[in-house]
């Protein structure tokens, strides 16, 4: 089983400039980011919309709406969350990545989200072993982006981790793996389960979590779907590797889940 690396050498600018305009839109990550997740928002004029000054945020984390106004004492109360902590990433294969492709995991839309600063602050550098929201109804949606940020970027998950995940996702047999940095729908906050959930007649495939195991090591079986491997970290998959079929390989050209 593969546990944490060494933290040695970890450090943010290891993962380039912080907020970078890594999409070329004129306006940093961190001002994406709030535009794409807060509500009713008004931003600086001359700016070219860029510079959020306001708005409301229907928290994942907590389930809770939070006001906000940018300022020196006041815009800390919502913050931008690495779902996958950067230095979490760092100890679980990031440090093997180059320079470029860390860049890309720190600002991509997929691994952020606007939440509540207090509990970004408690989550600090955790993964899903030690930590989770405390909305019960977002949990479900947030390990599973944390599936597909580790899938997407080659980061491998601890035991305890996989454990974890694992837990959560039985109880939502449906829950997709996101897919782009489109902000997942926040459901309400819910009461915690007495029991058992009864399982749903036919549920979809439900997203796995990642093997401790390096991306790309070969699976038993030909894969139901390219969300089944890349969840597995073993996309692309070629004819003549264990796991391809057709029927994930859509243009012929013998390479699945390009």
């Amino acid at each position: 089983m593969k546990g944490r690396a060494p933290k040695t050498g970890y450090s943010r600018d290891e993962f380039g400039a912080a907020w970078a305009d890594v999409d070329r839109n004129g306006c940093d990550t961190r001002n994406d980011v709030l535009a794409r997740d807060l509500t009713a928002t008004s931003a600086r004029p001359g700016t070219r919309e860029c510079v959020v000054l306001t708005g409301v945020l229907q928290d994942p984390y907590s389930g809770k709406p939070i006001s906000f106004t940018r300022g020196e004492t006041t815009s800390a109360a919502i913050q931008i969350d690495h779902v996958v902590a950067l230095s979490d990433a760092w100890q679980k294969g990031a440090q093997q990545l180059d320079r470029t492709r860390r860049t890309a995991l720190a600002n991509d839309p997929l691994n952020l989200l606007a939440v509540d600063g207090p509990l970004n602050n408690q989550k600090s550098d955790s993964d899903a072993a030690s930590w989770l929201p405390p909305n019960r109804a977002y949990r479900c949606a947030y390990v599973a982006r944390q599936v597909a940020v580790k899938t997407t970027y080659a980061l491998w998950v601890t035991q305890a981790e996989r454990d974890a995940i694992a837990g959560v996702l039985q109880e939502c047999p449906a829950e997709p793996l996101p897919t782009g940095g489109a902000p997942a729908a926040v459901a309400q906050q819910e009461a915690p389960r007495q029991e058992a959930p009864q399982p749903p007649a036919a549920p979809a495939p439900a997203p796995q979590a990642p093997t401790e195991q390096a991306p790309g090591n070969p699976a038993t079986a030909p894969f139901a779907s390219c969300a089944a491997a890349r969840a597995a970290g073993a996309a692309p998959v070629h004819r003549g590797e264990p796991g391809y079929s057709s029927k994930i390989d859509r243009d012929g050209d013998g390479v699945g889940c390009e």
